[in-house]
Order: C-alpha cells, then structure tokens, then sequence
C-alpha cells in the first residue's frame, strides 16, 4: 500500500522551505493587522459596530471579508481590495481601449506585464480615495462624534495628521499587496493575496464561535445547523467550481519526416463559474451604495429627503426580503457580464485558429468564437445561479431559523462570499502542492492513504 505523499512535505526540503516561509508571511499580515491607524478613537469605533442597524450589519460583513481589521481600524482596514478593485477596473477597460487590446493580443507575456504595472499605479489613487471615504463613512455614521482624535480635513493644523492617516492606510494595502508578492515569490506560487484574503477571513471563525459559545443562545442547535450548511456548502462549491463543460477539439497532425501523424482530438474545458467571486464583491458594493447614501441624508430637515432615506434603508437593509431578491438578481446579472468581459479576452476563437486547430462541423475564427460564446452563456446559467443562491443562503437563514439564532447567523456569511474564497485557495493550494511534489518524483496523491 501507497504511503501518503503528506510525510514528503517535510522531507523536500524546498517545498518545506516554502511552506515555512508562507506560514511567517501571514504571521506577519496577522501581526500588522492589529498595528492601529494613528489617532483613532476606539472607543468610537467599537460604539459603531455595537450599534444596530442596515450600516452596522453591512460593517459588519466587509469586517468578516477583512479579518476584522475593519472594526479594530488597522493600518490594512483596505485589506488588498483597492488593489484588487484596480485590477478588475483594468480588465474592464481593455476591450474598450483598442491600443491595450492589440498589445494584450500581440503579446500576451508582455500585456501581462503592463497590466500588472498599470494595476500597481492605479492602486495608489485608488487606495487614498478608499482610505478619505472610509473615514468620511465613518465619521457621519457616527453622528457628533468623531472616529479620529483630530477634525478630520485638509485645512491649519489638521492637514498632516490628516495626510499621516491616509498615508498609513495605504501603506498598510501596499504592504499587504508587498506580502502577497513575496509569498507568491518565495512560498506558494502564484497564491500570494489569495492566501493574505484567506488568512483574514479564517482569523474570525475562533472569534465568531466564542461570541456564539458566550451569547448562550441556542448555541447546540446553531453550530448544528452552521456544520450541516457548511457541509452542503462546501461540497456544493466544490461541485461547481470543478464543473467543465469539455468541447471537442481537433488538432491537426504533425509531419514527422516523411510521414504525417493523424489529427490528435482534444477538449476545450469550459468552466461553468468564470467569473469567480468577483460579482459577488460587485453586487455587495452596489448594494451597499444606496445605505450609504440614506445615511448622509437621513436627518435631513426637508421631509421629503428624510422620508426618501428611510425608504431607502428599508429596502436596502441587510437581510431585507428587497435585499435578498435584489442582491440575488444582481449577482445573477454580474456574473454574465464580468463572465462575457473575461471570455472575450481569451479570444479562443483566434488562437485555435493560429494552431489550426478546429472545433467539428464549426469555421475557424470568429464563427468559432461565436459558437464557444453561446455555449458559455448556457453553462453560465447554472454557475450564476448557483453563486446568487451561495450568496443569499446566509440571510435566508435569517428569516427560516429562530429569532435569538437569526442573531447570531452573521457566523453563517463564512458560507457566502467567504466561504467561495476559503474552499477555492484551499483546492488551488492543494493543487499547488501536489504539483510541487510530482515535480520531485512524489506521485502518490495528497489525499491518498
């Protein structure tokens, strides 16, 4: 019998080092994420997530998705969002600028690279306007009172301390995005913010199941029901996330002296969730928009503007039956644009056309293109169905379990938008590994005995 390849992670001493090296990486996020912004009031800050309320639960899921460097208002309370904002901003405008779409098609290696650089540069600008409206946010949300020990502004003697908290907010996201590139650099490749993302949201579970275990409040029937749901969900996504929908493809043959070899077939995977979690994020800023928005407004001294505001908050409160069937549709919708965004950048209709390679009883080149879009568009169906599901599952949850449980089902967001992220890194990480030590001639699976 095979003896499981789990003992050779020790024994390869690379993949060991690695190993190493990415476990003091996120030691080092974890350490910096408790590292608090200058001059900010605690005390302020803890009353605002105390509170109840539509802004207080919204709060507290972006808290969920940052580690809980939101609510203790750490130098990384961005977390690598702007960044990541930046990169899907970038993505977007590709197939709107001709001159990067021919640069990217030209030479994908080299398009990579001014990605990349055009990313890096535009999560700077991003970073300091998320870093301003977060503190603006979170002032007015606040009422009189102020989350900084200063007036917030850029006017006398509150322009440096005011530049001094904006600037260890965004390097704060610049050294988180730094430690992601190190990780992905020196330990697991290519998984650096995947892991940094990952690190946050899994910091929390300890501390939403003692706050569970100390409410004493249904606490046996909760965590039943959290490993039963967690269980579905986990199998769910990883159903999914793993279905492909394989499309025929024929290679032609290769001259091998004087003979010619038989036209090799092939497949063409087609994912049915290409978009990821990506519109997810999407639809919870949406979403989060018009709550915001209600909050400056909403003691307004114009009746109108407050009655408006208050209409706004109902039906935008989290956990609402309008939240719920909005935020379902809207994931739905995002999930077939950023999926369209995405498919046409691989243009895999022009490139099997270079090989000569050919789909059959399809034209090469556009008509390809065409047909592989509209069997895209079908898979996409069940992807974005089951992603708008996943993401309302946990207010669902809200409504069907008891009053006192429904308090506590915040624990269940780990099964929305985190848990996507959570069982995906932890696959693409076993994959990694597993791949790391075939290369050193292990081929006894990671999960075989």
């Amino acid at each position: 019998m095979k003896r499981s390849a789990w003992r050779y992670l020790w024994t390869a001493v690379d993949i060991r080092k690695k190993l190493l090296i990415t476990l003091a990486l996120l030691i080092l996020y974890r350490l910096a994420a408790n590292i608090p912004v200058p001059g900010i009031n605690r005390a302020v800050i803890a009353s605002i997530f105390a509170s109840q309320g539509p802004v207080s639960n919204l709060l507290g899921v972006f808290d969920l998705l940052s580690g809980g460097t939101l609510s203790n208002f750490s130098i990384l309370a961005m977390g690598v969002y702007p960044y990541i904002t930046a990169q899907i901003i970038i993505q977007l405008l590709i197939p709107l600028i001709p001159s990067l779409e021919r640069r990217m098609k030209e030479n994908p290696k080299e398009g990579r690279k001014m990605m990349e650089k055009y990313t890096v540069l535009l999560t700077i600008p991003m970073g300091a306007l998320s870093a301003f409206g977060q503190i603006q946010l979170f002032n007015q949300i606040a009422g009189g009172m102020s989350i900084l020990n200063y007036q917030f502004g850029f006017t006398g003697d509150n322009l440096l301390p005011t530049l001094t908290t904006i600037i260890s907010m965004m390097g704060g996201t610049m050294l988180g995005i730094w430690l992601g590139e190190l990780i992905s650099e020196y330990g697991i490749p290519n998984q650096g913010l995947s892991l940094i993302i990952f690190a946050g949201i899994v910091s929390r579970i300890p501390v939403n199941i003692y706050s569970l275990i100390v409410s004493g409040e249904s606490v046996i029937l909760l965590l039943t029901a959290m490993v039963i749901i967690l269980a579905l969900s986990i199998f769910a996504i990883v159903f999914v996330q793993q279905g492909r929908r394989n499309v025929p493809v024929l290679f032609p043959g290769r001259r091998v002296g004087n003979r010619m070899s038989m036209p090799v077939r092939s497949t063409l995977p087609l994912m049915i969730n290409m978009a990821g979690m990506i519109p997810l994020i999407f639809a919870q800023t949406i979403l989060s928009l018009p709550a915001i928005l209600a909050q400056f407004i909403i003691n307004s001294k114009t009746e109108w503007l407050a009655n408006l505001a208050a209409g706004m908050q109902s039906i935008f409160s989290v956990g609402s039956i309008w939240y719920i069937v909005i935020f379902f549709l809207l994931v739905l919708v995002l999930t077939f644009f950023y999926t369209e965004v995405l498919f046409e950048q691989q243009n895999y209709g022009e490139n099997l056309k270079k090989q000569g390679a050919q789909i059959p009883g399809v034209i090469r080149g556009e008509p390809t293109q065409r047909y592989l879009m509209k069997v895209q568009r079908r898979i996409t169906l069940a992807g974005a169905v089951f992603l708008a599901v996943v993401a309302v599952l946990p207010y669902v949850l809200q409504i069907v379990l008891p009053e006192g449980v429904a308090r506590q089902s915040g624990l269940f967001l780990i099964s929305a938008s985190g848990l996507l992220i959570v069982v995906g890194v932890v696959r693409d990480t076993f994959n990694i590994i597993e791949t790391e030590l075939k290369l050193h001639g292990y081929e006894e699976s990671l999960i075989r005995g």
